[in-house]
């Protein structure tokens, strides 16, 4: 099946005709048909429209003409992005009471990132899930129910863009488009076992402009470091609805693009150092988290593996506080902010996990925001000071790996706030820095183990070479789940 190839192995067989995007596409479909009701990936499926666009791919391999080197992919959108004549209702209620909510003319508009797969030709296979609003750290909500893991369905598969991990690593489209607001594509990426990147703020372009402000970034997830660049050069495409967007070159600035980055990084062959002379700097815990034993066993080796690739590891933390009371501000400022067009009723019919989360974290005032803002401030100026003596930081993605399905936190846990077990990702969010989450492992339950690799501003180019370096080096670390569009049933990959 094609569902088994990755993205890049795809557009060769297209570009050489022994597949095509109709072929690719239709597995795909049929594969969310047949295993999609045990992972509740998917929010909408349009089968008419996708095989519409497979046709329309394979017309243009036929006549030499794909538009990029993803043209005819099986691509996923989270339902945050706009995506014109489908409905984006954000996982909630809120929206989909609204008159006319399902009309497809009340959806006007694409999104940035939504245009951009258009324009590379890649076929859009569906919507996945969200929490709603994309509020917290896995995914489920009242409107369309809990999403789970495929390596096991008792458990999240993280979030908030857990569909989009679910699907992309059960096999049911080979990309897949989320947000990460507080390190929404890495941790699902981590608990699912697949690639996902969150550039530097502003290099890929956002519209509407997010709740959560400078916070959000848009952010590819695949299966593999290569299919993540690819996607990544697809989706550098500029807008003028985003003010605050960087051009391209930003992160490119040398010959070739995200792809040319992963390709160098990977090396040629056994005995290849590519990561010779590398700064890098090995944090367990960012000096204030507390990690699963299993889970830093597995990032510790792979660690000792880019030591062997050529870097300089040292094992140092950056020297920062947990910066997670500013980071409330500025988050719940936003969710609350989500919330008041709504009316003043609002809260009573979203998820009751959050109208829990508001009652704790409210009522913030101005100079309460800008004191967070200074927080955010000085944060980033000890991590770019931080990147003067280290090219890159190594920290787990998650200390943890994945827990029950339709809980905020796991089981017993201190406490109730999603921000306690993510303690790796959303400080990166506040200083705007790339950063990449590879598995590198798994438990001893055989439950995935990401690796994060953050580097400076603008060096995006730099976190995806290190990440196929590594990924080359460790081979095929993670099974397939046990959810999988494998044809012969959702046992086995």
């Amino acid at each position: 099946m094609t569902t088994s190839l990755t993205a890049l192995e795809l557009s060769q067989r297209f570009r050489s005709g022994a597949l095509s995007p109709v072929d690719a596409a239709v597995d795909a479909l049929e594969a969310i048909e047949r295993v999609d009701g045990e992972i509740n990936a998917f929010c909408h499926v349009d089968r008419a429209e996708t095989l519409a666009a497979a046709r329309r791919s394979e017309d243009r391999y036929r006549q030499g003409t794909p538009l990029s080197p993803l043209d005819g992919v099986p691509t996923s959108i989270k339902d945050i992005f706009y995506t014109r004549g489908v409905p984006t209702l954000r996982g909630s209620r809120l929206l989909a009471r609204k008159d006319g909510a399902a009309d497809p003319a009340s959806w006007p508009d694409d999104a940035p990132v939504t245009s951009a797969v258009h324009e590379a030709g890649c076929v859009v296979v569906g919507k996945t899930t969200t929490p709603e609003f994309a509020w917290k750290g896995v995914t489920d909500n009242t409107l369309t129910g809990i999403t789970r893991n495929p390596h096991d369905t008792d458990l999240t598969p993280g979030g908030s863009s857990g569909g989009a991990s679910a699907a992309v690593a059960a096999g049911l489209g080979q990309l897949a488009l989320g947000t990460d607001g507080g390190g929404s594509v890495r941790i699902p990426a981590a608990f699912c076992g697949i690639v996902a990147l969150k550039p530097t703020y502003g290099v890929i372009p956002m519209f509407p402009s997010s709740p959560f402000g400078t916070l959000a970034h848009a952010g590819p997830m695949t299966r593999t470091v290569a299919d993540t660049a690819a996607f990544m050069d697809a989706l550098l495409r500029p807008d003028p609805r985003d003010w605050s967007a960087v051009p391209a070159r930003a992160t490119t600035p040398g010959p070739g693009g995200y792809l040319a980055a992963a390709t160098e990084g990977a090396g040629n062959g056994a005995g290849d150092r590519p990561l010779e002379g590398l700064r890098v700097a090995y944090s367990r815990d960012l000096g204030f988290g507390t990690n699963d034993p299993e889970v830093e066993r597995e990032v510790t080796r792979a660690v000792d593996v880019l030591a062997s690739l050529g870097a300089r590891v040292d094992s140092v933390d950056p020297g920062v506080a947990d910066p997670v009371d500013a980071f409330h501000v500025l988050w719940f400022a936003g969710l609350a902010a989500v919330l008041a067009p709504h009316g003043p009723d609002a809260i009573d019919h979203v998820d009751p996990s959050m109208r829990e989360a508001l009652g704790r974290y409210h009522d913030y005032s101005a100079a309460d925001y800008l004191d967070a803002v200074a927080v955010r401030m000085a944060l980033g100026a000890r991590m770019a000071d931080f990147h003067q003596g280290y090219d890159i930081l190594i920290t787990p993605t998650t200390p943890i790996p994945a827990f029950a399905a339709g809980s905020d936190v796991p089981p017993a846990w201190h406490s109730p706030d999603w921000t306690s077990w993510t303690p790796y990702t959303y400080p990166f969010n506040m200083t705007q820095q790339p950063a990449l989450s590879v598995p590198c492992g798994t438990t001893d339950a055989g439950l995935p183990v990401g690796i994060q690799i953050v580097g400076a501003r603008f060096d995006d180019r730099l976190v995806v070479r290190v990440g196929a370096a590594l990924e080359a080096a460790l081979g095929q670390v993670v099974p397939a789940p046990r959810i999988h569009a494998s044809p012969a049933g959702s046992a086995g990959g």
